[in-house]
Formats: structure tokens, sequence, C-alpha cells
């Protein structure tokens, strides 16, 4: 998918660039699978702002995905490719040979007309099949992956994204994650067939703040542009460095703490992604 650049007719145009949709083939039309969303944005339960520098933006409808490839041994053809505005990748929606409708994320490749399919058992090797993992050969790029059997795929899942089964020890499959990391995942968990499409998201520039607003991205003052009493970072005659390395306002510091909490789960992490 080709990276889109615009003429330059203002400053923040010059660095704008987007993706084209060249590949998308119709609107969202199928209304049982359109949900509204209450947006919190970055609000708890009492409504107090716990996560700064967010905002609801722009006004958009929740795609509901099948995530658990659950549909077993029913063929389904796609018949469009559509944009979500909840994610940086392109969804497909499948029509299956009973007339359901499902909405799956496209894999690279994939595209209208093509047939999919999934089932607990083995198939062949094609872009856009779901198995079980202990179905799958060794070597296989895969994404959409369960970390628990029957509750939905959960590892990638973002544009550009797939893990690569790497053996098999026990009950357990070793993947290769996005990340570098290597674990085990049970091999009764479910993935699908191929890469994430949509690879170049990666590559494109917001260009300006009003772009961001509509992602509901706020805007973020400097901790050195503050007064002492409203950051660590703050005071000084003119423009100043931190003295010491840079914190949090609460003074949480912000690079190389780690933070990551200990879960049941990270005894299955055979290396971290970061020595």
């Amino acid at each position: 998918m080709a990276v889109k650049t615009y003429k330059p007719y203002t400053p923040s145009r010059r660095f704008m660039s987007n993706l084209s949709s060249e590949n998308i083939t119709a609107k969202a039309s199928v209304r049982k699978l359109l949900v509204k969303l209450p947006v919190h944005a970055g609000r708890n339960n009492n409504g107090r702002i716990t996560s700064r520098h967010k905002e609801g933006g722009a006004k958009k409808l929740y795609r509901i995905i099948d995530f658990k490839r659950n549909k077993f041994n029913v063929e389904g053809k796609v018949s469009a490719i559509e944009y979500d505005p909840y994610r940086n990748c392109r969804i497909a929606l499948v029509t299956y040979t009973d007339g359901e409708k499902r909405y799956i994320i496209q894999p690279s490749g994939l595209g209208v007309g093509d047939k999919v399919i999934a089932a607990e058992g083995g198939l062949d090797i094609r872009l856009g099949y779901a198995m079980k993992l202990k179905n799958i050969p060794i070597g296989t790029v895969i994404h959409n992956i369960e970390m628990y059997p029957g509750r939905g795929g959960q590892l990638a899942r973002s544009a550009g994204a797939s893990a690569q089964l790497m053996g098999r020890e026990g009950k357990y499959t070793i993947l290769r994650m996005p990340s570098g990391e290597m674990r085990y995942i049970l091999s009764e968990c479910m993935a699908t067939i191929g890469i994430v499409g949509n690879e170049d998201f990666a590559n494109i520039s917001i260009g300006k703040a009003g772009r961001n607003r509509h992602l509901g991205v706020r805007p973020q003052t400097r901790g050195a542009a503050m007064n002492p009493v409203d950051h660590p970072h703050g005071g000084g005659e003119g423009k100043t460095g931190s003295s010491g390395h840079p914190v949090s306002p609460w003074g949480m510091p912000a690079k190389g703490y780690k933070t990551r909490r200990k879960k049941a789960s990270d005894k299955l992490i055979i290396s971290r992604r970061k020595k």
C-alpha cells in the first residue's frame, strides 16, 4: 500500500502523509456489526482523569470483529475490504455460505473474492485460514493469536504485526513475538495464517496537531516550561536543563525504569525482548 504525500499549500501540509485508500472497496453496510461505544477518554469509573492528554476525538462507530474465529468448518468469502477507525489495519467483511457476515482482521494479500475458513483440526496453510497452533507447521507466520483457548485473539493484531511459530514442547508451542520475545503459548489456542495488512502505517507522518486531536490526543505541555510547583523539571531563569534524570510530574523515572508488574504468565516467557 502506497504512502500518499500532498502538495505543500500550507506549512503543515508539507510534512503530512497518509495511506492511499485504493484497497478499500466499500463502506460499512452491515448495521448489526456497528455499535456506538461510550467515550471515557482517559477517565475512571468516577469520571476523574487518570490518563492525561486524552479526549473523545472524532465521532466513530465500533466494528465488531471476530477475534475468536469460532465458526468452524463453514467456508466464507471476502465480500469487502473496509476502513476501521478503531484500529490501524484494514478489516475484511466475510460472508459465509450460511448467510452470516462477520468482520476479520485483513491479512496482507487477502482480497475480495478470496475464501477463508476456520477449523479445530488441520487445514491447508493458506492466507486467512484459522486453526489451532498444534496443527500449524513450524516456521509459519501467524497473527491474531489467542493467549488462552476460547478467549479470542490478543497477540499480533496491529498493522504489519506477525509472530513466527518456532517449535513445540509438551502442551506448549514456542512463538517468536513481534517484539522479539520468545514465549510459550498453549497449543490449543487459535491463530490465523499470514501477516496483518496495512504494513506502511508506521511510515505515515501526522503532519499537524489538528489531526492528532481527531485521534483523541490532547496537547501536552513540557515539564521544563512549568513552574517548580507544577513539575520537577520546572523553574529556573531562562531555559535550563533538568537537574538529574527525567521524571513524571509525580517523580516516577521516565527512562529505563521498569514498571512491568509480575503476572502469572511471566513463567511462559523464555527470553524477553530486552536482554
